[in-house]
C-alpha cells in the first residue's frame, strides 16, 4: 500500500510558476507509475502529467504540454510537477496518483490509479 501527500500548492499570478511535490510512503515506490491529475469545480478530473517507474518516459496532457515538467526521485520517494507560465484556467485541485506498474506505457484515466493523495489547491489569478 502507498500513501501519498501533496504539497506546494498556493496562489500565484498568471505567468508565474509553482512546484508541486508528492511524497510517497512505502519501500516499493520505484515500481509505481506516478501521475498528476487536476479537477476544477464542476469539471471532470483531468490527466496533467505522468511518469513511468524508471523516470525514463513522461507524458503530458494537451492543455499543459510545454508548460509543465514531471520528474521523480526514487531515492526520496517523491514525484514533482514543475508548472510554468500558469494561466487562470490552471486553477484546480491537483492530485497525485500511483499505480503499480513496470510498463513503459502510461495510463491517463483516473480509474486506472489505485492510490491518491488528498490534493493541493492551485489558484492562478489574472
Amino acid at each position: 500500500q502507498v500513501q501519498l501527500v501533496e504539497s506546494g500548492g498556493g496562489l500565484v499570478q498568471a505567468g508565474g510558476s509553482l512546484r508541486l511535490s508528492c511524497a510517497a510512503s512505502g519501500r516499493t515506490f520505484s515500481s509505481y507509475a506516478m501521475a498528476w491529475f487536476r479537477q476544477a469545480p464542476g469539471k471532470e478530473r483531468e490527466f496533467v502529467a505522468g511518469i513511468i517507474w524508471s523516470g525514463t518516459s513522461t507524458y503530458y496532457g494537451d492543455s499543459v504540454k510545454g508548460r509543465v515538467t514531471i520528474s521523480r526521485d526514487n531515492a526520496k520517494n517523491t514525484v514533482y510537477l514543475q508548472m510554468n507560465s500558469l494561466k487562470p484556467e490552471d486553477t484546480a485541485v491537483y492530485y497525485c496518483a500511483a499505480r503499480p506498474s513496470l510498463s513503459r506505457t502510461m495510463r491517463t484515466r483516473s480509474y486506472d490509479y489505485d492510490y491518491w493523495g488528498q490534493g493541493t489547491q492551485v489558484t492562478v489569478s489574472s
